[in-house]
C-alpha cells in the first residue's frame, strides 16, 4: 500500500507519488492536495470572534452589499470539524433581519471535504428537502482565515430538550411519541435526494463519472489515500478490507446524489410540531449507490434499542425491515441485500479510516480546535473495527 514518509512535511515528490497513485475526481484530489501542502504552514492559531467577524465585513463587502450592519455574532456550537460562526444582518434592503451562519474550515479537520461543492449542492437542494440557503461563497480564500461559505441560520434543534446525547448526534433518543413523526419525513426526504436529477445540474464540482462503477472506485480511492495520508499505524483488518471491497464491488443499477451523512445528528427539527427544518452537513455530498446513505444508519453508534429492550432502531428512529420498506414505497426503488452489505462494510471502512486516521492526525499535530474531541472520537475508531469484522463475516 501507498503511505507517505514523512506525513506532517510531505515533499513535492511525495505529494506527486500520492496523487498518481489513487484517482479520484478532481475535486477530491484539488482538496486532499491542499491538505497536504497546508501541513508545510503553521498550525492552528485560535481566532477570536472579532477577527472572524471583520473577515466577514470584507467578504460581504465584496459581494456588494453597502448598507449593513452585523449584529449578534457568537460562537456555534457542536460539530467536530469545522469552525461556525452565527450572525444576524439588518439594513441590507431584502436581506434586511436575515440570520446567517458562517461555516468555515480550521487549518485542519476530521476531514477533509470542498466548500465549493458544499455550497453547489445546498444550491441544489434547495426546495427539494429543508437545508439552509447558500449565500456567498469564499472557496479560495480571499477574505476568511480558511475556506468558507455563509448560508442561513435555520431553527431547530437536533435532540428533544432535556435528552443526553454524545458528540455529532451519537445515540440520539427522540421518544416514542415523535418518532413516528420524525421517521416519515426522515424516509420520504432521503427518497426525493436519491431521485433528484443531479447529472442535468450543472453542479461544477462534481465530475460525470465515465461509468457506474468509476463513481464507486473513485470514492474506494479517496478513503485509500486518506489512509495513506493519515494513518500512523498499519491494521491488517483495513488493508484486508480495501482488497475485498474492490473485489467484491457490486454493479450499480443507477447513480444518485448522496448525503454522505445521512442520520440522526444532522437534521434540525420543530419541537412544537417535530417538523425536519433542515439538513446539515453535506460536505460528504458525492455521487455513487442509494444503499451507501441506506446502510449508513445500521451503524451501532447511530442507533438504539427501542423500549422493548430488542428492537434496534435506525438512528433512533425506526426499525431496519420498516426503514427498507419505507423507502421501498416512497421512491419505488428497491433495496438488494447483498449490496446494502456491501455498503456497510465499506461505511464502517470508511469511518473507521476518520476516526483512527485523520481524527488522529489532526489532533496530534495541534491543526484543530476540537483536539480534545477528535482525541475521544478516535477511541470509538476501535468500536467500528469491530463492527466491520462483524459485516465481513457475515458476507
Amino acid at each position: 500500500m501507498t503511505m507517505l514518509r514523512d506525513k506532517d512535511n510531505p515533499s513535492d515528490a511525495e505529494i506527486s507519488m500520492i496523487r498518481s497513485s489513487f484517482r479520484t475526481d478532481r475535486e477530491t484530489d484539488r482538496i486532499m492536495t491542499r491538505k497536504l501542502l497546508n501541513r508545510r504552514g503553521p498550525g492552528y492559531v485560535p481566532i477570536e470572534l472579532s477577527e472572524l467577524v471583520a473577515a466577514i465585513r470584507r467578504m460581504l463587502d465584496a459581494e456588494g452589499l453597502s448598507t449593513y450592519e452585523m449584529t449578534d455574532a457568537r460562537w456555534l456550537s457542536g460539530g467536530a470539524s469545522k469552525l461556525q460562526v452565527a450572525f444576524a444582518l439588518s439594513g441590507a434592503g431584502s436581506l434586511d433581519g436575515l440570520h446567517c451562519v458562517l461555516r468555515m474550515e480550521p487549518a485542519a479537520s476530521i476531514v477533509e471535504t470542498s466548500r465549493q461543492l458544499e455550497f453547489e449542492v445546498l444550491r441544489f437542494v434547495e426546495g427539494l428537502v429543508p437545508a439552509p440557503k447558500p449565500l456567498w461563497l469564499d472557496a479560495e480564500p480571499v477574505h476568511l482565515p480558511y475556506p468558507g461559505l455563509i448560508y442561513t441560520f435555520e431553527r431547530g434543534v437536533t435532540k428533544p430538550s432535556g435528552k443526553s446525547a454524545n458528540v455529532s448526534g451519537i445515540g440520539v433518543n427522540f421518544g416514542p411519541e415523535r418518532r413516528p413523526i420524525l421517521a416519515e419525513q426522515f424516509v420520504s426526504q432521503l427518497g426525493r435526494i436519491h431521485l433528484a436529477d443531479w447529472a442535468s445540474a450543472g453542479i461544477s464540482a462534481i465530475d460525470m463519472p465515465p461509468s457506474s462503477r468509476e463513481a464507486i472506485l473513485w470514492q474506494l480511492a479517496k478513503w485509500e489515500r486518506v489512509w495513506a495520508e493519515d494513518s500512523n499505524l498499519e491494521i491488517p483488518l483495513l488493508r484486508y478490507t480495501t482488497r475485498w471491497l474492490r473485489e467484491n464491488l457490486p454493479e450499480p443499477d443507477r447513480l444518485s446524489l448522496l448525503h454522505g451523512d445521512y442520520r440522526s445528528g444532522n437534521f434540525l427539527f420543530d419541537e412544537a410540531d417535530n417538523r425536519i427544518t433542515a439538513w446539515l452537513d453535506w460536505e460528504l455530498a458525492h455521487i455513487g449507490d442509494r444503499h451507501e446513505d441506506l446502510a449508513m444508519n445500521s451503524m451501532r453508534g447511530l442507533g438504539h434499542m427501542a423500549e422493548d429492550g430488542k428492537t434496534f432502531l435506525y438512528s433512533g428512529l425506526l426499525p431496519e425491515d420498516e426503514f427498507y420498506k419505507r423507502y421501498e414505497k416512497s421512491t419505488g426503488l428497491p433495496v438488494i441485500p447483498e449490496t446494502l452489505q456491501y455498503y456497510k462494510i465499506y461505511n464502517a471502512y470508511r469511518t473507521a479510516i476518520n476516526l483512527i486516521g485523520t481524527g488522529y492526525r489532526a489532533a496530534i499535530a495541534g491543526r484543530t480546535h476540537q483536539d480534545i474531541v477528535l482525541a475521544w472520537i478516535m477511541g470509538l475508531g476501535y468500536l467500528v473495527l469491530g463492527d466491520l469484522q462483524t459485516c465481513l463475516e457475515e458476507a
